[in-house]
């Protein structure tokens, strides 16, 4: 076989490739045998025909057809093995000759990953945010803490901002009642405007038993964005009670016997948590500081293809939501040019890593154990809540392990990033990375029992209140971005 590589830009080739006919005949031999189980011939049985009668009833070319089908993967792997080429996505393939036994050639084009070698990272230095918890910080926490186990007593008097009413919703266009936009006995906290906007500014000042119609826009159902006249009906009020600050509410929410042991320990998870911050921080910063090293060109297709996924990925977390991608837009001040730049950029952003964490991986001769992969399966398996055997199972089944190969590598090699960074903090303090992560990895941190406020006795049981209450949403915002950057990484 005789492979000849074409370049037609930096980052796409076209293999010409020229096999003798010999070589195919085992692929030749497998299409008389799959065409002879088809085809009914008198004096034959299924199986047992003749490649003369199959080649005279049938048809040599239906035979060459299927002869080439079953060859062109094997020769085309084989062509971009020898070629020592980095191929992306499926190709474009043309059969160009077809000469019956003498030769059989074709064509494929294909983008490939850039040739390139990825420069000296040794003295790059990076800083990231001081890793310090406020007294503000703790407080806010407790607080937090003590908001899940408010309990809810009913007030006789009208509803002021911050109070929980149980209402009936009646929404009407043109007079006619809008079903799916109507409901009864919805409990809501009065000033979090988190239902149709005017809701909070017409329960304000209602008592139970009363009612007041607004004009508001639906925002979800079958008349999404249209006007409508809403009438909300005062069931109940309620006020919450949050529980005192006390040895008591350290007892009922945690394991600790005083405030100031619940205080310590909340002070440690957050500790704990701007320390992870930090290193999270410190591995996407290694890689924008390696990134603005290399200058490559990027496919198209492939770029096309992340920015694809990003908007699917978007519109999927949208539609659970409940949210447009107009509302969207409007929450984060974008317009629609904007957002698709910022997608794009973020899409190169994220292929440019790939594709200099893979090369990396090559010059430093990385390679993934049987170990490193179990570890990532039972932890990915954790995060998704199902065995690890199960996982192990879908991903085998469906021919993703050379993806997790390829995405433990690329950590792998971040992982070498980083160690050759020095890392200061906003105060100039050198961070020892290594020993930052030993010192995490090392700590197991005890569980808090807690839970949520409910309406009934009235407060919920659930586990880890304190840890979750430790993450505010700007928190939980880092930690699924950092989860995003070292997966578009």
């Amino acid at each position: 076989m005789k492979t000849d590589v074409e370049e037609l830009t930096p980052t796409r080739v076209k293999l010409t490739v020229e096999v003798p006919f010999d070589e195919l005949k085992p692929n030749l031999d497998k299409a008389y045998k799959e065409i002879s189980q088809q085809v009914a011939i008198k004096g034959f049985r299924r199986g047992k025909v003749p490649a003369p009668l199959i080649d005279k009833y049938v048809g040599r070319g239906a035979v060459l057809q299927e002869a080439v089908n079953d060859a062109l993967p094997g020769l085309y792997g084989k062509a971009v093995e020898e070629s020592e080429l980095f191929v992306l996505g499926q190709p474009d393939v043309e059969v160009t000759e077809l000469d019956d036994g003498n030769q059989f050639a074709f064509t494929a084009e294909v983008d490939i990953r850039p040739k390139f070698e990825v420069p000296d990272y040794d003295g790059l230095e990076v800083v990231v945010d001081d890793a310090e918890v406020t007294d503000e910080q703790v407080d806010e926490t407790i607080d937090n803490l003590r908001e899940r186990f408010a309990s809810l007593t009913t007030a006789d008097r009208p509803i002021e901002e911050g109070d929980f009413a149980t209402i009936d919703l009646v929404a009407r266009i043109d007079g006619e009642e809008v079903a799916d936009a109507s409901t009864t006995g919805y409990s809501y906290e009065v000033g979090s405007k988190s239902a149709v906007e005017g809701l909070d500014e017409a329960l304000v000042g209602l008592s139970a038993g009363e009612e007041k119609t607004f004009t508001g826009t639906l925002s979800g159902g079958e008349h999404a964005g249209e006007e409508a006249e809403i009438t909300a009906t005062v069931q109940s009020v309620k006020v919450k009670n949050l529980p005192e600050l006390d040895e008591e509410f350290a007892q009922l929410a945690s394991e600790f016997d005083t405030i100031e042991e619940l205080r310590e320990d909340v002070r440690r998870r957050l500790e704990r948590q701007v320390r992870m911050q930090q290193l999270s921080e410190a591995r996407d910063k290694a890689l924008e500081a390696l990134l603005e090293k290399v200058d490559i060109p990027l496919p198209d297709a492939v770029v096309d293809e992340e920015i694809g996924r990003r908007n699917q990925q978007l519109e999927q977390q949208l539609q659970m939501a409940g949210m447009s991608k107009e509302d969207y837009l409007a929450d984060q001040e974008k317009s629609e040019e904007e957002f698709e730049t910022e997608v794009a950029d973020a899409a190169r952003l994220a292929v440019k890593g790939g594709f200099v964490l893979d090369q990396l991986a090559v010059q430093e001769e990385l390679n993934v154990e049987n170990e490193e992969l179990s570890e990532y399966v039972v932890t990915q398996a954790m995060q998704m809540g199902v065995q690890p055997q199960q996982l192990a199972q879908y991903l085998t089944e469906n021919n993703q392990l050379p993806a997790i190969v390829s995405e433990v590598l690329r950590s792998k090699a971040l992982n070498l990033v980083v160690e050759h960074v020095t890392v200061k903090d906003e105060s100039g303090n050198v961070i020892d990375v290594e020993a930052v992560q030993r010192e995490l990895n090392g700590e197991t941190g005890e569980t808090v029992e807690a839970g949520e406020a409910g309406e009934s006795g009235e407060t919920a049981e659930g586990a880890d209140a304190a840890e979750a209450a430790a993450e505010t949403p700007a928190d939980a915002d880092a930690s699924e971005d950092a989860a995003e950057g070292k997966k578009d990484a």
